[in-house]
């Protein structure tokens, strides 16, 4: 079932595909999957030229008995006092981590994100994070950066200490949005600039110039649904004035 987890029928077909020559995304549309969950399977059980169906399975079937019997019981997740079902909340925290990784973030770094994502105040401290998710400090402390550096989540210092709290709010895609407008801007000028080096008349210079076209659209296209998300976020915030939950204009100006 596409999003499950493979079974020993998708790892045939793999295995069958790569005996084709076929690449990973070719793979993982036949299967309804990510081109990123098919590199993951086949690297880990021995790569392109030594990929085994049969293998494969078996080697998940033994990771998952060694970290069942390695890992204590996954802690519950606070559901606050707004009546939630914990098991629901935590049936969706794991999907939603699933979810994720699919998009292409590392494990432990989609594990701190929904961990934060799903609580009403949207901040832990990396000790309660550390407490939450049963993993050490040196973890968090990698994922919180890379979060950080894309844009996902912002830190503060405690009010009266000196330990920082991460932190996510209603904002969240909006900066991770700028950000990849801004790498855009970076490929589409060294794709222009590519263009004029290889020449526009020829074939590489073509592919360069195409590049840089397309990615000027991109960002044009990003650039409008940020311009009309400021513009709701305005209008709701004139309606219901609440100074601690929005991110100002000029924060997110691009």
């Amino acid at each position: 079932m596409p999003g499950g987890r493979l079974t020993n029928e998708d790892r045939q077909r793999i295995a069958t595909g790569l005996a084709e020559g076929l690449g990973y995304a070719e793979i993982g549309r036949l299967l309804g999957r990510p081109a990123s969950t098919i590199m993951r399977e086949v690297t880990r059980n021995g790569g392109p030229d030594g990929y085994g169906a049969d293998r494969a399975h078996e080697a998940t079937r033994h990771r998952a008995r060694r970290r069942k019997q390695a890992q204590p019981p996954a802690p519950p997740v606070p559901h606050g006092d707004h009546g939630r079902d914990p098991r629901a909340v935590q049936d969706f925290t794991e999907s939603f981590t699933d979810l994720l990784v699919q998009q292409g973030l590392p494990q432990m770094t989609a594990r701190v994100l929904a961990c934060l994502y799903i609580t009403d105040s949207g901040a832990l401290t990396a000790a309660e994070l550390v407490q939450r998710l049963r993993v050490s400090p040196a973890s968090i402390s990698h994922a919180v950066t890379f979060l950080e550096q894309q844009g996902l989540l912002t830190r503060e210092r405690v009010p009266g200490g000196r330990r920082e709290r991460y932190l996510i709010d209603d904002e969240i895609w909006l900066r991770s949005t700028l950000a990849a407008v801004q790498a855009n801007d970076a490929l589409e000028a060294a794709s222009q600039r590519g263009a004029e080096i290889l020449g526009v008349a020829t074939p590489a210079g073509v592919r360069f110039k195409s590049s840089a076209e397309f990615l000027h659209l991109v960002t044009e296209s990003l650039g409008k649904a940020m311009e009309q998300w400021r513009q709701s976020l305005a209008a709701r915030s004139a309606q219901h004035p609440d100074p601690d939950s929005l991110t100002t204009q000029d924060e997110l100006a691009y």
